[in-house]
């Protein structure tokens, strides 16, 4: 009985043992390298050439994270910038203004931070990129507004130039095939930036 134990540790341990070498050789670990003879290596690149398939993956991905990145920023204009701006909480004397402020700043910042980061997920798909480069100034243009609106100097025009570039990165992700939905972020996602 004891002796089967030790056969069947010694297959786990051999079969552990091989499945840590070939993680290590998939993911490029140094020894694995090490060990490859030229013609290896050579067969190796030629696999890790990319191909078409992909190719479409990298789009899908792209898009995909254009999708994320934008709906979450869409989400947090909404949320906490045109609805609070709408129902007054920006005005002077107004409940809970100075709060309401804070996250619209917050929130301005995401946004911002969010936009950015779909533009460049945009570069990984041909025809979303040409739909979103018309845009970047329009992001670009919102860089400064979260501290505007953290101090409470916000007007129409400044909430207008949220909405319209928001509306702008729907409309050139729904050409491109990617269409945007409002995601509103958690509040630690918002405050992580």
């Amino acid at each position: 009985m004891p002796s089967l134990i030790r056969a069947r540790r010694a297959v786990v341990a051999l079969f552990l043992s091989g499945a840590l070498l070939t993680t290590t050789a998939a993911c490029g670990g140094d020894s694995a390298q090490s060990l490859t003879t030229s013609a290896d290596s050579t067969a190796t690149a030629a696999a890790a050439a990319p191909s078409a398939s992909a190719s479409f993956e990298q789009q899908k991905l792209a898009k995909t994270r254009f999708v994320a990145n934008a709906g979450l920023a869409a989400g947090a204009t909404y949320q906490w910038i045109v609805k609070p701006y709408r129902a007054g909480k920006f005005k002077k004397g107004a409940d809970g203004r100075t709060f309401a402020l804070v996250k619209a700043g917050l929130a301005g910042a995401f946004t911002y931070n969010r936009l950015k980061a779909a533009v460049n997920n945009a570069k990984g798909d041909p025809l979303l990129s040409k739909a979103v480069a018309p845009l970047s100034a329009g992001i670009e243009s919102l860089k400064n507004l979260g501290t505007k609106l953290r101090r409470g100097e916000v007007t129409d025009a400044d909430v207008g130039s949220f909405e319209s570039v928001i509306n702008g990165v729907k409309d050139a992700g729904k050409s491109a095939g990617a269409e945007v939905v409002d995601k509103v972020p958690s509040a630690s996602q918002l405050s992580g930036g």
